[in-house]
């Protein structure tokens, strides 16, 4: 194999890694008090925090069916609060209370970094050129050649994002976490990855079964 087509090679696969999000958790909390959340057949809101609109309706809708899927009835915050009153605390409290919210999984966007990589050209010392100093092709003749084998310096977006777990019967927050994601490219994959990794962590915490 020739040392461009190594090169190539060695590009693209840093560039499917890039495009593979991966998220963890840097930190997180459970209330001493939590009791093990039974949302089975409940309403519980999806709340994504962002004056972004088409950010916040995609995420919710998103978070919603992930909340559906593990049981309750998800429903997006801004199906239930109109959008003049989103930032009105006693009306949205009034608006879940009449639609019979039992809890609230709200999302925020903690942060955001960029974050600088460099990935070696190849070393490929098995190559014929590297056999030998100086009979046939040599190391000292391709050396002084110019050949390059190049490295490549890619560029990673990392998301931090708040979710918090709130119980409307007891108004109290149960769980938060805190995580960080790796260029994360279209809402719906990002949240339904983020939503798995929150029920992994409630899962561990003996908050869901």
């Amino acid at each position: 194999m020739s040392t461009t087509m190594r090169a190539g090679l060695a590009a693209a696969a840093a560039l499917a890694a890039l495009a593979c999000a991966s998220t963890t958790f840097n930190t997180t909390w459970k209330s001493p008090e939590a009791k093990p959340l039974n949302f089975k057949g409940k309403k519980v809101a999806a709340l994504c925090i962002t004056k972004d609109e088409s950010v916040r309706y995609g995420s919710e809708d998103a978070l919603a069916r992930e909340i559906t899927a593990r049981g309750a009835v998800g429903v997006p915050a801004y199906s239930l609060i109109p959008k003049e009153l989103t930032q009105d605390k006693d009306k949205a409290k009034e608006f879940l209370q009449k639609a019979g919210v039992a809890g609230v999984v709200a999302m925020r966007v903690a942060g955001r970094e960029k974050e600088l990589n460099s990935t070696p050209g190849g070393m490929y010392w098995g190559a014929p050129y590297y056999s030998s100093f100086w009979a046939g092709g040599g190391y000292y003749g391709w050396a002084w050649g110019g050949v390059y084998s190049p490295s490549y310096v890619t560029t990673d977006t990392i998301v931090y994002v708040e979710t918090l777990i709130y119980s409307m019967d007891q108004d109290k927050l149960v769980w938060a976490g805190r995580s960080e994601t790796t260029n994360p490219e279209k809402v719906g994959p990002f949240v339904k990855e983020l939503t798995a990794k929150v029920a992994a962590e409630l899962k561990k915490e003996g908050l869901i079964h």
